[in-house]
């Protein structure tokens, strides 16, 4: 584990030398990865751990749903606050960067309490994040990732906290960045703000193919989680993600992350209208 734990990071580069790793297809040198990495981040630290193994379930889910309509920009929220959704987009992003042909982006959308940096801390800092990039046109998506070694996976920090977090979710700018990283990763995993408590998602919505609501187990209201599936578009929604359940499956504990779908996710097909979902989940080759 420890060894996972190093040599995970590139330091922020300056623009020139991001400019010239973009010509020559090479990246700057790695630096070590400071302790205080959440130890939940089983995708990167314990990748042949039951918990890993979760997220990979996950992983063949979203490529499953790939190969039948074409997605690549995935987001994952949840319905309020501590229910897991920014472990979970780490993880996810971890499992799926773990082909060696496949090139995966992360993307920090949540601009009002950002905390990927608390998962994943960086030595150093800087570097504009997405909120620079989007208020400097002169500024390219390379000039701010950063490298996730030794997995295929590159991340886009918040950056600095707006004033108006819906405003910039709102620039054309925003979704130019998201369209270009549409077209230079295989896959797009964008960590965005709760659903209920603010707007931004149904801002956010637009710009991505579809969302993962995440829940807590034993901890999340399913009146929450109802208004939560009521605000996202019913033909984005890909499915729920219950998260921290601690019931033991086949001899082992289902850590953090294990994928169901919970019987709430049958009563919210009742209520929203079983035939819209039965339908996109035909049109994926799966069930619900």
């Amino acid at each position: 584990m420890c060894a996972a734990m190093r040599r995970l990071f590139e330091d922020q580069p300056d623009p020139s030398s991001a400019r010239t790793a973009e010509a020559t297809g090479t990246r700057t040198a790695p630096v070590e990865l400071p302790s205080g990495v959440n130890p939940h981040l089983a995708s990167l630290l314990e990748p042949s751990s039951f918990a890993a193994e979760q997220y990979r379930g996950l992983r063949h889910v979203l490529e499953h749903i790939r190969k039948s309509v074409g997605i690549s920009v995935v987001a994952i929220s949840s319905p309020s606050v501590h229910d897991g959704k920014t472990t979970t987009a780490i993880n996810l992003a971890g499992a799926l960067a773990q082909a060696p042909d496949r090139q995966v982006l992360l993307i920090e959308a949540d601009l009002r309490r950002p905390s990927l940096l608390d998962h994943l801390p960086l030595r150093g800092g800087g570097g504009p994040g997405l909120t620079g990039l989007v208020a400097n046109p002169a500024l390219a998506l390379e000039d701010a990732v950063r490298r996730l070694l030794p997995f295929n996976l590159e991340v886009l920090p918040a950056g600095y906290v707006p004033s108006t977090p819906c405003d910039v979710l709102e620039s054309p700018r925003l979704g130019e960045l998201v369209e270009r990283a549409r077209r230079q990763y295989d896959f797009v995993v964008v960590d965005t703000p709760p659903v209920v408590p603010v707007l931004d998602c149904r801002v956010i919505e637009k710009l991505v193919d579809g969302f993962f609501v995440v829940i807590a187990a034993h901890k999340t209201p399913r009146e929450q989680l109802a208004e939560a599936l009521a605000v996202i578009d019913s033909a984005k929604i890909l499915g729920i993600i219950f998260n921290g359940d601690d019931r033991p499956a086949s001899g082992y504990r289902s850590a953090y992350g294990r994928f169901e779908r919970t019987h709430w996710w049958q009563r919210w097909r009742r209520q929203r209208g079983a035939e819209t979902i039965d339908a996109r989940a035909r049109s994926h080759g799966t069930t619900t």
